[in-house]
């Protein structure tokens, strides 16, 4: 029996997100706007094993911070459209700065892959990643691509079908803003795990944190609740 699966595919601009996008969807893929919003919108298909992958490919951003309206599409589709699984499209060759919206991610509850693309443009520049060690510290699978040359893509897959299944293993790597900001963290994990509602549609780490930064999107979601 055919099983479906939904995947986001996020990432920095210029991470060669639409190239990934291409390689996996081809021609089965069609564009449209965000409900509400004339932020463009693209949806393709693949097929895996017996799997059926629908594939949205969010707006390129650097953060989920919600400052603007790219980061906002981004955000609310994976909370609230909940995929199965979101995919970071990674330049390998900037890897500290993109590795700032896999923390964000990993904040988030998000199932996650990383794909480290660009790989080939990293090792000219004599970067040398360790991507079994990476994945060890970060908890997650990832993966090394070439997108240009569609390098990695069967691999990709591969680990998308592996994760949707609940076969990646691994601790997940959590942020530690020390004693005193995480003891407010706690606190307000333990309020926002009482209300079954909120705890069922948000992470209560992550909106913890988003409450302490002030989160102007965030807060008002609170309070339209209830």
């Amino acid at each position: 029996m055919a099983k479906e699966i939904t995947i986001a595919l996020t990432g920095n601009p210029n991470s060669g997100k639409t190239t990934v996008f291409n390689n996996l969807t081809g021609g089965r893929q069609h564009v449209g706007n965000w409900p509400g919003v004339t932020v463009e919108k693209k949806e393709g298909t693949c097929r895996y094993q017996d799997y059926t992958i629908n594939v949205v490919d969010l707006p390129g951003v650097y953060s989920l911070t919600a400052h603007s309206l790219d980061e906002v599409v981004a955000r609310n589709f994976i909370v609230e459209g909940k995929p199965n699984l979101v995919v970071q499209i990674i330049d390998a060759s900037n890897l500290e700065r993109n590795l700032y919206l896999t923390i964000q991610l990993l904040e988030l509850g998000a199932n996650l892959v990383l794909a480290l693309n660009m790989s080939d443009v990293a090792e000219s520049r004599g970067h040398q990643i360790d991507i079994k060690q990476l994945s060890s510290l970060l908890g997650l699978p990832v993966v090394r691509m070439v997108a240009s040359r569609n390098d990695g893509t069967k691999e990709l897959l591969k680990e998308v079908v592996r994760a949707a299944e609940g076969q990646a293993e691994g601790r997940r790597f959590r942020v530690h803003y020390g004693a005193e900001v995480e003891e407010e963290i706690a606190k307000l994990e333990d309020l926002i795990s009482k209300d079954e509602e909120l705890r069922r549609k948000y992470s209560p780490r992550w909106l913890a944190i988003k409450l302490l930064e002030e989160d102007e999107d965030v807060i008002r979601a609170i309070k339209g609740h209830g």
